[in-house]
């Protein structure tokens, strides 16, 4: 399953009093594996940045200028999120706004029709009802670093999310079961492997270790009688 884990930032919170998608990131899972593969990019929305906006992502009209606009990048986004599940925090927000965006083009594309949407916020909320489930308070919830997190950012936090969203429903990207961790930190030490790592080596058990195992196997049967290890054996 190809999976695409989507952040944007916008220049205001409402899509119906004109505000725009400032910068669209994604980060792509296949069969809940990171890929490397990422879609970044900064749009000129034609029109100012809210300055409540700019206290939260620090993308300012100025910086905005010379970049693209939306319309000459929707085919390339369309084509990078067509037939994934997009997993997005709060979900209706990000969805409301690329809606907005597609239905000032032609054709017009509404997201839901070309993608399956996954709410990580509604995952979160049932699975710690009551409790804060903001992208920072997962983060600390489930030890993932998000101390590069000043402001948001659009790759920045689907980056995290992506983490986030794996440990949520019960996978694992990484484990550092480092003893120098520092002191009092509530982090558990989960990193994300970059997709470069070359792969893991693989020791398999010695004709002597193979002996000693079958030895003590032999041990608890004549002791407690069938072992979950003598059925499984016996099924091959």
């Amino acid at each position: 399953m190809r999976q695409i884990v989507l952040d944007t930032e916008t220049t205001g919170i409402d899509p119906n009093d004109g505000h725009r998608i400032i910068e669209i990131g994604c980060v792509e899972l296949v069969e809940r594996q990171l890929t490397g593969r990422n879609y970044h990019v900064y749009i000129n929305p034609e029109r100012e940045v809210e300055a409540e906006a700019i206290t939260v992502h620090g993308i300012t009209n100025e910086f905005l200028e010379d970049k693209p606009k939306f319309a000459e990048v929707a085919n390339d986004f369309f084509e990078f999120i067509k037939g994934a599940e997009l997993v997005i925090h709060n979900a209706a927000f990000d969805v409301g706004f690329m809606d907005a965006e597609f239905a000032r083009l032609k054709p017009v594309r509404k997201t839901a029709d070309h993608c399956g949407i996954v709410d990580s916020l509604a995952i979160a909320r049932k699975k710690h009802p009551g409790q804060k489930n903001n992208l920072d308070a997962l983060c600390k919830r489930y030890g993932v670093d998000n101390s590069n997190r000043d402001l948001h950012g659009a790759l920045l936090d689907a980056e995290i999310l992506a983490d986030v969203y794996l440990l949520l429903t019960g996978g694992q990207t990484a484990l550092s079961l480092d003893a120098g961790a520092e002191e009092g930190s509530s982090g558990t030490g989960i990193r994300r492997l970059p997709a470069e790592r070359p792969a893991l080596n693989v020791i398999r058990a010695s004709e002597d270790e193979h002996g000693a195992h079958e030895d003590f196997m032999a041990m608890l049967e004549k002791q407690a009688g069938e072992t979950v290890w003598g059925k499984l054996q016996q099924s091959e």
